[in-house]
């Protein structure tokens, strides 16, 4: 499984599922995951129980292709995001970093739907 991954990749996905086996989201406080690439940045909200996808942004949707993959359009997309799932009426979320360090982008995110009124 760790094979061909380089070793920052690897060491990622070992924090990833070291994290995965204490998070668990459920219909009354989803998971709510961020990914990033050096391109793109994605956010999910998801309910471990049914496996359904509750919301998602991505800087690939036409409103927010122009924000970069920096610290600055990582708090807009956050703000944008946690607006979205207020209006789907989720109030509190468990935050998933899905292995990467929290700081720089994905603490900017996580600060963005902070800003906007969701808990976690």
């Amino acid at each position: 499984m760790f094979k061909k991954l380089n070793d920052k990749d690897r060491k990622r996905l070992k924090r990833k599922i070291h994290i995965r086996k204490t998070l668990h989201g459920t219909a009354e406080r989803p998971r709510m995951t961020v990914t990033r690439s050096n391109c793109n940045l994605y956010m999910q909200i998801i309910d471990d129980e049914t496996g359904n996808t509750l919301a998602s942004i991505s800087t690939l949707e036409k409103e927010f292709s122009s924000l970069k993959p920096n610290v600055e359009g990582a708090a807009k997309l956050g703000e944008a995001f946690g607006k979205r799932i207020l209006d789907k009426k989720i109030k509190t979320v468990v935050f998933d970093r899905n292995g990467y360090l929290y700081h720089g982008v994905v603490q900017a995110l996580a600060d963005g739907a902070r800003k906007a009124g969701v808990e976690f």
